[in-house]
């Protein structure tokens, strides 16, 4: 016998979110993870905050939010909030109530600016990256670098001409919201031309490929389990992915020797030089082709240790293809240096959540 389709709403439910959530699930140890995180961050939090006027949505709240905007590829804010709105499981992992209201869009991203004020995504990297050396996933002596092109906000329409340079070629039609621009015999270069829409912006092209309008992003990797250590983001110059993997390498070559992997683009004389003197062997991939002599001689590539840093820093691009397909950095939703730069870190530190996750159910 057929039964009868009967459309009724309940008035109450006897179920909470907590129980509705399988014991299971893979987001529960992400969940304990990010908690011990943000219990680690209570007194930063405090800091940021006054002791009197209306309350906030609360710290914890927002940046759980943004970890599953990361981890589901939620592309916009207003997305999320619509999510919050009916999705169990992620009104869960925030912790909230299943009656409890959510909060407007503009509410939520003026509230992140606090957090981006406060640098709390370094400070949310740092502190999951101790979660790891608690579990004892990190190596203390092997690492690699790397950089990525990250699309900027903006188009080629919007590389114009400084102020007081000549006057760009006018548009050959009559649309204002998308006029059609002859770029064809004009020299554009980022001492001459700057993006209206996002100034901070560099046009950069990496790898043979085509030019775009974009940032660099810098990661350090420990060549035990592949996890960052490090991020940073930095303008799109021709020398950023070596100066900035000085810098980070200096935060781990402290008081005892480490090997630091990185591919052909990381082989010149002055960035060897520099590793050597903070006491770090560098893995470098030897770039020889073209008659061209390498930085790295016979005394660093006869070791066995330089293969293995080879064969491992390959995993980086792992941490980047995550980054750019599921954590949306391939071309970034925001504008400016400093907001890019702290979601660039915010998306590595949930990069790592995945992977801790991963290490502890193969241990288990």
């Amino acid at each position: 016998m057929r039964g009868t389709e009967e459309v009724q709403e309940s008035m109450f439910s006897y179920v909470s979110a907590e129980r509705r959530v399988p014991a299971d699930h893979p987001l529960r140890p992400v969940r304990e993870i990010v908690d011990e995180v943000l219990r680690g961050l209570s007194k930063d939090f405090e800091g940021m905050y006054g002791k009197t006027a209306r309350p906030s949505i609360a710290p914890e709240k927002l940046l759980r939010a943004l970890v599953l905007q990361a981890l589901y590829t939620v592309r916009s804010e207003r997305m999320l909030m619509e999510q919050l709105d009916y999705n169990l499981l992620f009104r869960w992992f925030v912790g909230l109530e299943i009656d409890d209201p959510i909060w407007d869009v503009t509410v939520f991203t003026k509230n992140r600016q606090r957090l981006l004020d406060g640098d709390v995504a370094q400070l949310f990297l740092k502190a999951v990256v101790e979660q790891a050396k608690e579990r004892k996933l990190l190596s203390s002596e092997h690492f690699t670098v790397d950089g990525t092109v990250i699309q900027a906000w903006a188009g080629h329409k919007s590389f114009k001409k400084k102020e007081g340079g000549e006057n760009q070629k006018p548009p050959e039609d009559n649309d204002p919201g998308n006029p059609t621009i002859n770029f064809r015999g004009e020299k554009r270069g980022n001492d001459t031309h700057q993006s209206t829409t996002d100034p901070e912006s560099r046009l950069h092209r990496k790898g043979g490929k085509e030019s775009h309008l974009s940032y660099l992003g810098h990661v350090l990797m420990e060549n035990r389990n592949g996890l960052v250590v490090e991020a940073v983001l930095s303008q799109a110059t021709g020398t950023a992915e070596r100066d900035e993997a000085v810098k980070m390498i200096g935060t781990v070559a402290h008081g005892h020797r480490v090997t630091v992997g990185a591919d052909k683009a990381y082989d010149t004389k002055n960035f060897v030089e520099q590793l050597r003197a903070m006491e770090a062997t560098p893995h470098v991939a030897e770039n020889i082709c073209r008659n061209r002599v390498s930085a790295i001689d016979q005394r660093t590539v006869r070791h066995e240790g330089y293969a293995i840093s080879q064969k491992k820093r390959k995993r980086v691009e792992e941490i980047f293809g995550w980054m750019k397909t599921v954590g949306m950095m391939r071309q970034t939703r925001h504008r400016g240096k400093d907001r890019v730069g702290w979601m660039f870190t915010f998306t590595a530190a949930a990069y790592n959540l995945v992977r801790i996750r991963n290490l502890m159910a193969a241990a288990a």
